[in-house]
């Protein structure tokens, strides 16, 4: 599949009419995520291994992060009765693919959401969840590992440096954060909260996908 360096992917973008201000240009994917490190203050760039896992999906098919190596993976956690911060991250994410769909990076990359109530998240909800807040399923996945085993998404969840803690009526307090993962499993970067720049992630996203 060809992709866009990030000055043709933000020339496409800026011919659909979706950035009204330039974002952070760089000529390589390390000057990237230096511009990044300086100009976007709630990015942190890391770069070590995604920590695995073994979910399923809607289908109750089994997807293991390894199954996704060779394209970019957008990953967050949230829970379906989450009252206010679940549904705005989703919809902020929802806004950067739809960015992503516009280009030829669409293929490149794969948006996954993980439930960290999977006793209450059941599989037939996904899809309807997805429809709630605006994702595309042509490269989005909710995943669960099942009530069989209620702690082990919010054990994952530690694993990538957030943490759920589970409260009285079924609330959990937790941060939010959006994960970059490369190509090769590795673990590149967490956008922090909802006020990050859009732009900002798809050009990290574009670099990923035209890094080996």
């Amino acid at each position: 599949m060809p992709v866009l360096n990030a000055s043709r992917l933000l020339a496409a973008l800026f011919g659909l009419g979706l950035f009204a201000a330039s974002p952070v240009l760089a000529h390589s994917l390390k000057e990237l995520e230096q511009d990044l490190s300086a100009k976007e203050k709630y990015v942190q760039i890391v770069d070590t291994a995604a920590p695995d896992f073994t979910l399923r999906n809607a289908q109750g098919e089994t997807v293991r992060l390894a199954d996704l190596r060779g394209k970019v993976v957008v990953v967050w956690f949230i829970y379906e009765s989450c009252p206010d911060e679940c549904p705005l991250h989703s919809e902020a994410v929802a806004a950067v693919q739809a960015m992503v769909n516009r280009t030829s990076l669409r293929d490149g990359v794969e948006f996954v959401t993980i439930t960290t109530d999977p006793e209450h998240d059941l599989p037939d909800s996904f899809a309807g969840y997805g429809a709630a807040h605006g994702l595309d399923p042509a490269n989005w996945t909710m995943l669960t590992s099942g009530a069989d085993q209620p702690t082990a998404t919010r054990d994952l969840a530690r694993q990538y440096g957030l943490e759920f803690a589970q409260e009285e009526e079924g609330v959990q307090i937790h941060g939010v954060v959006t994960l970059l993962i490369d190509r090769n499993g590795r673990l590149r970067a967490r956008y922090h909260g909802l006020n990050f720049d859009p732009k900002n992630l798809v050009a990290h996203i574009d670099a990923l996908c035209d890094h080996d």
